[in-house]
């Protein structure tokens, strides 16, 4: 057989049932990427005679004697198709594993489907965007600025240096390479929600051809740890083991096969034969501190950080200021009430995977999509007694983080197997196993009463919030603190009681979600002051100004915290709710629509601390190359976050260069140097403060040598244009580098954060809707976030930032929702059934900066890619509140949710 690819001949014959896609991989077409192997989310989209498909979908063999185009051929013998370049100008991208295949989409689209981009990308799914940027790309706008003078990149709308390899197919991500001798595993997982394992017969198995191996609990070290990853290891419950011989959820590991090829692997899965024990299973959360109910880890204890392991409770919280139940007797009015947060499935578009090797000098590398590959290594090198410099952890561009790659869930098997076998081996998560075997975000139940004054000035709130973490606890402390902290800190209030429980279930693990926590507590405590707003006959913004803190103001939530280093960075809140109170006032477009429709508008805000407690560390090193560039070193990993656009705008305007002259090298553990990792809203703040330390020690010692050259006094030279000046004297880079190197002195400097001071950003969010009193059916009329990122370092970047968490708050408030049964399983674990948003389902949200610089941050920036997340849902149930009259307090507000109550109150 041969097929035509990208007008190249190959005489190749598929395996048998070979889907097209990986058949273009392993001829190595890398742009056409693995998403879902469903059809659903259109990451493999590939031409087949000029038409665009699913190759996931399409047999291999079906494209013999046809045209296929990939992403890699799209453009031709002439470079870039013009739909590439658009992309690049619109910077329609963030971590960009969808991008190759939203690009051959687009650019098949004829000028009859460009009118209804709903309908004709419906097969393609971002994770990131929002969408914005890519209607800009499809319409031919341009949102990057192309030409920046030396030293000016800071607060500028710069494109990302990826940008050109990401549109043509060319950026490499985890699985984006050819390794020789490679094994791939596969791992039986278990259809019980707890039960012991008492025998595995692996005989059938290992007669399987091409199996190396069969893994498991016998084979693991049985250190205990967690799946979490934080600088502080104490932040975490030590709960988990590579392989164990209890199970505790539905699609735990059970074993791990390691073959030849992956269908091998999984027909020995199919072939283990094990004999379990079946335990009492704990699905509901609410019975978990109940009087004898099953217990999900009996034999922790504290020494484990688990507060009490008979009650499966992970941790709990208490703390009051003042008196809330006096407060609230004697309040002029009160509200109280109970919400549910559901389930929520981070879905980055790339699913968890890594490869993993041993050198010849024995070093074991693990190639891997990770947020954390510093503090990867470090798991490691203690679960397999290894030295940390035998241990390398490092990352290529990662598809998709959300905080779900802030978790180890494949790197301890891959280095099991790699440890075992001493062959190279591959694992990558299916997208049913990222969805019944990762994490989730934590299910919350939050009660909540606040109480107000006359004049609308709160006098009490109160949180009790009951957290399901899951069959593990990782994360589940700090989430916990994390949503009864920023949640009511951010309001002056003399009276306020917290009490947070966090239990095990026998269900798939809770972890690091975007807005850690907030949104499921925020959206409790809006809700209330909104309803104090309304009894007192107040206007939701006009209650909030009168109660949100303000610069002196502690920002306070019980107990009293130890960490005392959160500071007003920079004060942006009051500008942020003027800027949505004018946005949603002024005049827009009216919409059409019949006396079926209720509209209503709705906002929340919410606060964020820049970093987490107990520090956040990050190193970055820079020197001078001979050209008069600079290579760059920083450990953060880049995931769509835009870490790496912004670690060289600092370093080009703290150099006088341009951002051209700036290579940056990132993520890898090899490169020396530690980095905690980009989580907790600390890419720019933390990381990026280490590289304005180092460019800014790297600026003296340039100056300095300059001036040891011209024998003058270093305060007359500044930097400039890439040249060190001093009166009419210059010096370009180029010629200090000559000189440091004739001297054997290479110019380089090295800086550090560690994450203290932090400051906090603020977020408020604006909605008008629509809502159908006869089917329940929700139109966004009207989307407005205004922020308070600091000096916006890149505002085009933090535009998309904001739009993509408006976003994927969107999907979570509205439709997203991960559905458990009675046994513990998982019943919508694919694309299909979960309902991801896509194109016609986000509306276009207006963003809006106040004008701040942040005096903690780099050049006066803070964080902005978690936060947008935070208030979204808030303020969409109080929209639908102020539609509708009614308070709907469990989302996703779906028509079939909302359509009882509105039966009732509107009858047909």
């Amino acid at each position: 057989m041969s097929f035509l690819i990208n007008g190249t001949t190959f005489p190749q014959t598929p395996g048998a049932g070979q889907c097209l896609r990986t058949f273009l991989r392993e001829l190595g077409h890398f742009g056409v990427k693995k998403g879902c192997d469903a059809g659903d989310c259109g990451a493999c989209t590939v031409l087949l005679d000029g038409e665009p498909v699913h190759s996931c979908l399409i047999p291999a063999f079906r494209a013999e004697g046809r045209a296929v185009t990939t992403i890699e051929g799209l453009g031709g013998e002439d470079g870039a198709h013009p739909m590439q370049q658009d992309f690049l100008d619109a910077q329609g991208f963030q971590c960009g594993f969808c991008t190759a295949g939203m690009i051959v989409t687009c650019a098949s689209l004829n000028q009859a489907q460009r009118t209804d981009l709903g309908a004709a990308l419906k097969g393609n799914i971002c994770r990131c965007t929002g969408y914005r940027a890519i209607e800009d790309a499809i319409h031919g706008r341009s949102n990057a600025e192309a030409h920046v003078e030396a030293g000016r990149a800071f607060g500028r709308s710069l494109p990302a240096p990826a940008g050109p390899d990401v549109v043509r197919g060319k950026a490499r991500y985890t699985f984006d390479t050819q390794v020789d001798g490679l094994l791939h595993i596969k791992l039986l997982r278990s259809p019980h929600a707890h039960a012991r394992i008492v025998s595995i017969d692996r005989s059938a198995a290992m007669a399987v051809p091409g199996v190396h191996a069969i893994l498991t609990h016998e084979d693991a070290p049985s250190v205990l740890t967690s799946t979490a990853r934080h600088e502080k290891d104490w932040m975490d419950p030590e709960d988990t083991r590579i392989l164990d011989d209890v199970v505790r959820f539905i699609g735990q590991r059970v074993a791990a096969v390691v073959a030849e090829s992956e269908g091998a692997a999984e027909e020995a899965c199919r072939r283990l034969k094990v004999g379990y024990e079946i335990l009492p299973a704990l699905i509901d959360p609410e019975q978990a501190m109940m009087p004898g109910a099953p217990l999900v880890h009996p034999d922790r204890t504290s020494a484990n950080r688990i507060a009490d392991a008979q009650r499966n409770l992970v941790a709990e919280i208490h703390g009051e200021f003042g008196d809330v139940a006096a407060a609230l007797a004697t309040s002029a009015v009160t509200y109280e009430a109970t919400f549910h947060s559901h389930r929520v499935q981070h879905a980055a578009l790339e699913t968890h995977g890594g490869l993993a090797w041993l050198d010849v000098s024995g070093v074991l590398n693990v190639r891997t999509s990770t947020q954390v590959p510093f503090l990867t290594r470090r798991a490691l090198s203690d679960i397999f007694q290894l030295p940390m410099d035998k241990v390398r952890v490092f990352c290529e561009r990662v598809g998709g983080g959300f905080g779900g790659k802030q978790e180890m869930f494949v790197e301890d098997i891959l280095a099991l197997a790699a440890l075992k076998t001493g062959r190279p081996v591959k694992l990558e998560l299916t997208r049913e196993e990222q969805f019944i075997a990762t994490s989730t975000r934590h299910p919350m139940r939050v009660h909540i009463k606040a109480g107000a004054d006359a004049r609308g000035k709160l006098t009490a709130l109160q949180l009790d919030v009951l957290s399901n973490t899951g069959a593990y606890g990782n994360h589940g402390p700090s989430v916990m603190f994390h949503a009864v902290n920023e949640s009511i800190a951010v309001y002056i209030c003399p009276n306020k009681r917290v009490d947070g429980f966090v239990v095990y279930t026998n269900t798939v693990p809770a972890g690091a979600f975007r807005g850690y926590g907030l949104p499921q507590t925020v959206i409790a405590v809006e809700a209330a002051i909104d309803e104090l707003a309304k009894q007192l006959n107040i206007s939701p913004y006009e209650i909030r100004r009168r109660n949100i803190v303000r610069p002196g103001d502690p920002m306070l939530s019980p107990p009293e915290s130890e960490y005392h280093d959160v500071l007003y960075g920079s004060y942006g809140l009051d500008q942020c709710i003027d800027l949505v109170e004018r946005a949603m006032q002024a005049d827009q477009p009216q919409h059409e629509l019949s006396p079926d429709w209720l509209t209503g508008d709705g906002i929340a805000l919410t606060m964020i601390d820049t970093a987490p407690p107990a520090g956040h560390i990050a190193d970055a090193m820079i020197a001078l190359n001979d050209d008069g560039g600079f290579d760059l070193t920083v450990g953060t990993a880049e995931f769509g976050n835009g870490t790496s656009t912004v670690h060289r705008q600092i370093a080009a305007t703290v150099l006088a260069t341009t951002v051209d002259r700036i290579r940056l090298r990132q993520s890898d553990t090899a490169h020396g140097g530690h980095d905690t990792g980009a989580y907790g809203s600390t890419g720019t703040f933390v990381a990026g403060k280490a590289t304005e330390a180092a460019a800014m020690q790297l600026a003296a010692e340039l100056k300095a040598a300059a001036a040891g050259a011209w024998l003058c006094d270093v305060a007359t030279c500044t930097l400039e244009g890439e040249f060190v000046v001093s009166g009419v004297r210059r010096m370009s880079f180029a010629e200090l580098a000559k000189l440091a190197r004739e001297a054997g002195r290479p110019l380089a400097a090295h800086g550090n954060s560690e994450g203290t001071p932090r400051s906090v950003g603020f977020n408020v969010q604006g909605f008008r809707v629509a809502v159908n009193k006869g089917t329940g059916e929700i139109r966004i009329l009207r989307s407005v976030q205004a922020a308070d990122a600091g000096v916006v370092a890149n505002p085009m970047q933090c535009r998309g930032q904001v739009e993509g968490g408006v976003a994927q708050a969107l999907g979570a408030a509205l439709y997203e929702e991960m559905v458990i049964d009675a046994e513990g399983r998982v019943t919508n674990p694919k694309f299909r059934d979960y309902h991801l948003p896509s194109f016609a389902d986000v509306p276009r949200t207006e963003v809006l900066f106040a004008e701040t610089s942040d005096t903690i941050g780099p050049l006066g920036a803070k964080s902005m890619s978690e936060s947008p997340y935070n208030p979204v849902a808030a303020a969409l149930g109080n929209a639908i509140a102020d539609a509708t009259g009614i308070r709907f307090t469990a989302p996703p507000f779906k028509p079939d949710r909302l359509f009882p109550a509105l039966h009732d109150k509107f009858g047909d």
